[in-house]
């Protein structure tokens, strides 16, 4: 993910920024053209510091409110002694409102102004994107996709205004196109796209700039989602009593590991001995038992291969993880019967997801699903290009079939639950976790949280920044690409104990 530090955690949709921005302007009495200079002035900011090298640039500018911010940049870059060429989209006649203000002052003072003609300049250290804003709904066509492309294929690096040109800043898709930015700053309120689905690829390292709107505006809009991440999760872990005891902190069963696949269920098991449960118990097949005893002594490993020897087993559990290397056989379907029947709190993954989505939507309140893009498709009946189209939608139509709470993995998981409190998106998390077993991790962690008293929706959240939090620490340690879900293990116990 992009860096976030420091980023709030309150996301919008446009037209709700674009309300913001209003307020402020009619409520508070800041002037459109006051507002456009604040945002030009941050953005030259950050460029000066995270470029201070850079004398030569090219801003791209359109004709609405972005391309006036864009000019606003221009200029001060300019007064700066920098070598400015501004490049135009769309007509000049057209550019109206505060933006041609400053656009006729760059005019004026004499900048390097020109239409863009299907090439950008080669001598140039820097690329300002101020083409277009939030304002976009359809797929980038003609000069502007043109522009996009060339953009893309330029060696210099790309700082975008608000939003990268071509990004969808409700769901973060790119329609058509979409500049792939070093950075972003991001003005008023952050748009809930730049943080899932391709706004993690688009953005680059994410800055924000408030403009000095007063804290009354936002009063008047509902959040769209909420940002979260392990620096903000982590304050909700406080420090063991010294008196206690393995029977505060829960009993876990992990139930999967068919034949071929009991790595699955071992990798769950151990993440919620990591994240801190008390007891955990696998139920497995029996010829993967002597190896993961052997491998982690501290799991209780049960071999199931007589599925009614379950039923002590489900009695004993306070929290069951099921689904990890489940599989779809007659014996995977028994213990997924016999788990659901059981009605004990439950982390649902993997094949368990899959033999949901086989029969009747079932619903229930005291469980957290956990899918990714392909098992929510096959959940809600569609395909997986349609829960990618629009992330948020998905998993709160998931949430509404199944009840409890849904965690959609990918770019920016999200985790939505019942009522009127918005969908989490988590900004930690890295490309090193698109390997085998994740997935796993991620249901022990959760089930581990659950076991030791979490409320569900807390357990969800908690656990999917822990767990990106842990893969963005192994990637320091040794780089993301050859990450393995083992790796992640030492860095949930350290993360898990906060100072």
């Amino acid at each position: 993910m992009p860096k976030t530090d420091g980023l709030p955690g309150a996301l919008y949709t446009a037209q709700q920024v674009r309300e913001l921005d209003r307020q402020a302007i009619e409520r508070f009495g800041i002037p459109g053209a006051e507002l456009m200079r604040r945002a030009g002035a941050a953005a030259f900011g950050l460029l000066r510091a995270r470029w201070p090298e850079a004398a030569r640039i090219c801003v791209l500018t359109g004709t609405g409110n972005n391309g006036g911010d864009g000019f606003v940049l221009a200029g001060l870059a300019r007064e700066a002694g920098l070598e400015v060429q501004v490049l135009q989209l769309g007509e000049r006649e057209r550019i109206g409102g505060d933006a041609r203000r400053y656009a006729d002052a760059w005019a004026q003072a004499g900048g390097a102004w020109a239409p863009f003609e299907g090439g950008l300049p080669r001598e140039i250290g820097l690329i300002v994107d101020a083409m277009l804003g939030t304002g976009l709904r359809d797929a980038l066509r003609g000069p502007y996709r043109q522009a996009v492309e060339a953009v893309n294929a330029h060696p210099a690096p790309v700082l975008a205004i608000d939003i990268p040109t071509g990004l969808d800043a409700d769901r973060g898709v790119a329609l058509g196109a979409a500049v792939r930015a070093d950075a972003t700053i991001s003005f008023i309120g952050l748009k809930r796209g730049l943080f899932t689905a391709d706004g993690v690829d688009c953005c680059g390292a994410l800055f924000f700039d408030a403009l000095e709107v007063p804290a009354a505006v936002y009063a008047s809009q509902i959040l769209s989602a909420r940002r979260v991440d392990w620096a903000q999760q982590s304050t909700r872990v406080r420090p063991r009593r010294r008196s206690a005891h393995k029977g505060h902190f829960g009993r876990v069963l992990v139930l999967g590991g068919e034949h071929g696949m009991g790595g699955a269920a071992r990798l769950a098991g151990e993440a919620a001995l990591r994240s801190g449960a008390g007891l955990v118990a696998v139920g497995t097949r029996d010829r993967h038992v002597p190896a993961l005893l052997a491998a982690r002594p501290e799991l209780m490993a049960h071999g199931l291969d007589r599925p009614e020897a379950l039923e002590e087993l489900l009695q004993w559990a306070s929290v069951l993880v099921l689904g990890p290397g489940l599989g779809k056989g007659p014996w995977g379907r028994d213990l997924f019967a016999r788990a659901l029947a059981a009605e004990r709190p439950l982390v649902l993954d993997a094949d368990g997801l899959g033999l949901l989505a086989e029969g009747a939507p079932e619903r229930r309140d005291d469980w957290v699903l956990t899918p990714h893009p392909g098992e929510a498709a096959r959940l809600l009946g569609t395909c997986v290009a349609e829960v990618q189209a629009d992330r948020f939608a998905a998993a709160e139509a998931l949430q509404r079939r199944y009840g409890g709470w849904v965690v959609l993995k990918g770019p920016g998981t999200l985790v939505a639950g019942p009522g009127t409190r918005p969908p989490a998106v988590c900004s930690d998390g890295n490309p090193g976790m698109a390997s085998g077993g994740m997935g796993d991790v991620l249901a022990g962690v959760i089930g581990g949280l659950l076991a030791q008293g979490w409320a569900a929706g807390e357990a969800a959240e908690l656990g999917v920044c822990l767990h990106a939090a842990a893969a963005d620490s192994a990637a320091r340690v040794e780089g993301e690409r050859g990450m393995l879900a083992l790796d992640l293990m030492p860095h949930l116990r350290r993360l898990g104990n906060p100072a």
